[in-house]
């Protein structure tokens, strides 16, 4: 299907982009009735944190409800070994597998790597990052899925932060989806010798695209107005508000996409970049819409939390199905 909205193209200094509206995003195929757990595909999440003083649950947690409230058959989250439990509780859905830490709580680097390569080979996608602190357990993760694993992944939050660690990093080995806030992105540009400013309205699409085309990824450039882009095209989100401006929304958003990711992955369907991206885009459409629906519902511009927002993602991917 083809991803045109309006026939218009702009120039950003770089490169001739074009625009892509949310309905020229298309649509997402109707569930086989005759389809199980196995048919729907199965998403790895990689992250928490029990370094030191810190503990992070709730971050790979809410990706894993993203992950599954999206349609996939299967979620399993890799965490430190001593919050895996802890997860687990928030979300009973998923099953988890232990990452070794040393005596400080930092993951175990060569033996994390092991069991993220083991885990990719029997799932669809892999989402590494959310709540994963730092350490060079970390860096090693996130480098070596950065390589490649055979499957789509999405990189969040805190695997950001050790991609821009490496430098002038190469690009992403296979089909990869990153997701900064402004933040992140800054500190991206900064490490590829970029400028600009991720938080200007007209400077957001070239900036997105800039880092898409440098890294060979599609970026997912949160914040007011999400920009979409994989170097080529760009997707502006209109949906979303105030309202999603809470922690964990992020997560939820990570875990939606590659979701969706693992489920066009389990029927046959491709990994080009221009697939990538419009996955990427509906998953950022619905994730708005999912807290454009709360605010209705709720008679609020606040107060959202996030597990509230995934509760809300079902529904609307529902609506695009063909």
């Amino acid at each position: 299907m083809s991803l045109a909205g309006r026939d218009e193209r702009y120039a950003w200094g770089m490169a001739k982009l074009e625009t892509v509206s949310a309905g020229g995003l298309g649509r997402l195929p109707i569930r086989s009735r005759a389809g199980h757990k196995g048919t729907f595909g199965t998403v790895c999440i990689v992250g928490g944190c029990c370094s030191g003083q810190v503990r992070y649950v709730g971050a790979p947690a809410l990706a894993a409800l993203g992950a599954l409230r999206s349609g996939c058959g299967l979620c399993r989250v890799l965490a430190p070994e001593p919050v895996i439990q802890s997860v687990l509780r928030i979300v009973p859905s998923a099953t988890g597998g232990a990452l070794p830490v040393g005596r400080a709580g930092s993951v175990r680097s060569a033996a994390a790597v092991r069991a993220v390569v083991s885990q990719a080979a029997v799932s669809h996608a892999v989402v590494v990052g959310p709540g994963f602190g730092g350490g060079l357990g970390v860096e090693a993760v996130a480098h070596r899925a950065w390589r490649g694993l055979g499957v789509p992944l999405v990189l969040d939050a805190d695997g950001l932060n050790a991609l821009a660690s490496m430098g002038r990093a190469k690009k992403a080995g296979g089909a990869t989806v990153i997701t900064p806030h402004p933040g992140e992105a800054k500190r991206l540009m900064a490490a590829l010798g970029h400028s600009g400013d991720p938080t200007h309205e007209r400077s957001r699409p070239r900036i997105a695209a800039e880092l898409a085309g440098a890294l060979g990824c599609v970026v997912v450039l949160k914040g007011a107005g999400t920009i979409v882009s994989d170097g080529e095209r760009v997707y502006h989100n209109l949906s979303g508000g105030p309202w999603l401006a809470t922690g964990g929304t992020g997560d939820v958003l990570a875990g939606v996409i590659g979701g969706l990711l693992a489920q066009h992955v389990a029927s046959g369907g491709g990994t080009d970049t221009r697939e990538v991206f419009r996955l990427a885009g509906i998953g950022v459409l619905v994730h708005g819409r999912a807290g454009d629906r709360w605010a209705k519902v709720q008679r609020a511009t606040g107060g959202m939390l996030a597990a509230e927002l995934a509760e809300g993602v079902a529904r609307e991917v529902e609506r695009l199905r063909a």
